[in-house]
């Protein structure tokens, strides 16, 4: 699945392709992906200009002066622009045309969303998918003290802190483990154990471990690509993720593999206290 640094790619990869130009046209193929497409959403926006795109953890943001449009790449897409003329494939469900290019979602296992909040319907912040999600992760409000203070009661395994999204939004399981292997903190230790010092050194991995990988081009496992239709090589660089008994790259002893909440976490037990 795309996690916050693919999701972040993408963003930079689309936004010079679509900040300040003007919708001509859109084609759905189907009725939907995860939920229906909005109805009317031609009419919505035919003639609209893209004032910006952002991001709020895994959803694309693309802001008109009338509403959002909000799309989530699922577990299985991914975006590309290209030029308008060119022939649609297998599983490209979502064409915003912008003049002479298009915006293209493909997304073979249609996990993925393309909704619309209009504006008439209060801020885009309280929108229902985005309104409980936590900090920013590579924002200012994201910090030690946060995570310290948001996990008092907290009796979970830190890994599944991280996933819940309530308290740091975007950090997903790529990423959880990696940034936990860095912080030398077990992933199944309780988050109410953990005190401010290691928290500390847990932010600072995660802000390192997603600007990395943000810098890399994210992680291409699967089947994300980035809107240039290249691959990310984050994967290259990891410690702990999908290495389930190779050696340790700090103390040669085997990366264990555990399965939490029905997710594979990886992690070295010597490293990782």
């Amino acid at each position: 699945m795309p996690e916050l640094p693919e999701v972040e790619v993408t963003r930079r990869g689309v936004e010079p392709h679509l900040r300040g130009r003007k919708v001509s046209g859109v084609t759905l193929r189907h009725d939907g992906l995860r939920w229906p497409f909005p109805d009317d959403l031609q009419k919505t926006l035919r003639g609209k200009e893209v004032r910006s795109v952002g991001r709020r953890g895994k959803y694309l943001l693309l802001h008109f002066d009338h509403g959002t449009l909000i799309i989530h790449l699922g577990m299985s897409g991914h975006l590309r622009v290209l030029p308008r003329d060119t022939a649609a494939q297998k599983h490209d469900h979502f064409d915003l045309m912008l003049g002479d290019c298009v915006l293209r979602l493909n997304d073979p296992r249609r996990f993925g969303a393309v909704l619309w909040h209009a504006n008439a319907d209060g801020a885009i912040e309280r929108h229902v998918l985005l309104r409980d999600l936590g900090v920013e992760p590579l924002e200012d409000a994201f910090s030690a003290q946060l995570l310290y203070e948001m996990t008092r009661k907290r009796n979970a395994p830190i890994k599944q802190v991280l996933l819940a999204g309530d308290v740091v939004v975007g950090v997903g399981n790529i990423y959880a483990s990696e940034s936990l292997f860095r912080a030398g903190i077990n992933p199944k230790t309780p988050a109410c154990r953990i005190g401010l010092e290691r928290y500390l050194r847990l932010e600072q991995a995660i802000r390192a471990v997603l600007a990395e990988a943000i810098v890399q081009g994210g992680s291409s496992l699967r089947d994300f690509i980035a809107v240039n239709g290249q691959s990310g090589y984050f994967q290259q660089s990891y410690f702990v993720y999908d290495r389930a008994g190779q050696p340790c790259r700090v103390c040669g002893a085997a990366v264990r593999q555990v399965k939490q909440g029905q997710r594979s976490t990886f992690y070295c037990v010597n490293c990782q206290k």
